[in-house]
């Protein structure tokens, strides 16, 4: 088994959060795991990536080459063309159709989904709704990796297992909530 996932983002959108889990869940199989983390300004708004490499033989760097990446899991649309001179030839872009809009220059919408549709295989998730119908903004990372599960390689149990062992300090509800997002994300992915 062996996994490259880039997951991209802004500051402040739980792009460690969703690596977390993943770690979490990786290391419970006895997978071997690398990961680093690029953070662009430090403050929310910032550009932040992070390299996630799991595998069942042992792995000597913890950033993936260009064109090996079989995961962009992005949670900001901008963000997943950025990564795209890493994606092979069969990975897959899993990305939010919602805007961080932060820029005075900020692409036209249509156009900037339009470019992702032509440029790899992809998945367009409205993380929003799904985030809303899980029950807070806040879970909108979790219902993103819910929807990225399918290409991790990891089985469902051990994403929701990471999922309760990584919110277990702050109670029962938000453990709840996330894995409530996690499903809809996984079952509703499709835009």
């Amino acid at each position: 088994m062996q996994r490259n996932i880039i997951i991209a983002g802004v500051g402040g959108q739980g792009i460690l959060t969703i690596a977390s889990i993943i770690d979490l869940a990786a290391m419970n199989l006895d997978l071997n795991v690398k990961q680093a983390e690029v953070h662009g300004m430090s403050q929310r708004g910032g550009a932040v990536e992070s390299h996630l490499r799991i595998s069942s033989e042992e792995i000597w760097s913890d950033l993936i080459p260009l064109g090996k990446a079989d995961l962009i899991l992005s949670i900001e649309p901008m963000e997943s063309l950025r990564y795209l001179p890493f994606l092979s030839p069969e990975g897959i872009i899993v990305t939010a159709i919602e805007p961080y809009d932060n820029i005075t220059d900020y692409p036209d919408m249509d156009e900037l989904l339009h470019t992702i549709s032509h440029s790899a295989f992809h998945l367009l998730v409205d993380a929003g709704a799904i985030a809303k119908e899980a029950g807070s903004a806040k879970v909108y990372n979790v219902a993103m990796l819910g929807a990225a599960s399918p290409y991790l390689g990891i089985a469902q149990r051990e994403l929701e297992k990471a999922i309760g062992l990584f919110f277990s300090q702050k109670g029962e509800e938000i453990v709840n909530m996330n894995l409530k997002a996690f499903r809809l994300g996984k079952d509703n992915r499709t835009k």
